[in-house]
């Protein structure tokens, strides 16, 4: 006796086009984004920090310099993620987090140690507070169709 198991949809663990289209365009933003902003970092970090008057001693333009190189590494990243959204999940999870914690580290350096300016704030928004709520919902409509795709699975007989 033959027993034929049927398998998902391949479409099981794709998130839903119109969302889709909506994170491929955003992660691509991000990646051009980031990649100008770590460049224009990179080569005139005296520019920026003028701005929001910061000493620029060597030190704190050699600081200033990793930032943006770490700004402009996480494009390639984001290219990635707007490519295939549904594979290069983990990074967004790693980004989102950083996301998170810059703007924590920001508060705490501005309001508690009082060594950041507060004008230093209008990076936290470009940098991170603007892409929250694409990459939370992007999270969280990975996370439910992960559980969808486990579930169906387990229907399926796959372990």
């Amino acid at each position: 006796m033959d027993v034929k198991v049927s398998t998902p949809p391949e479409s099981a663990g794709m998130i839903p086009e119109p969302r889709r289209k909506i994170y491929r365009y955003t992660f691509y933003f991000a990646a051009i984004y980031n990649t100008l902003w770590g460049l224009g970092v990179i080569l005139f970090p005296a520019t920026l920090l003028g701005l929001v008057n910061i000493q620029t001693d060597p030190i704190g333009i050699l600081f200033w310099q990793c930032i943006g190189m770490f700004v402009g590494v996480f494009a390639i990243g984001y290219y990635f993620c707007a490519l295939d959204p549904e594979r290069y999940w983990p990074f967004i999870l790693i980004a989102t987090l950083g996301k998170i914690f810059g703007p924590i580290g920001f508060i705490y350096g501005w309001l508690y140690l009082d060594v950041l300016p507060g004008n230093l704030g209008l990076t936290i928004l470009t940098n991170d507070l603007l892409w929250w709520p694409v990459f939370f919902a992007y999270l969280a409509d990975v996370a439910s169709r992960s559980g969808k795709k486990v579930k169906e699975a387990n229907l399926h007989g796959r372990n």
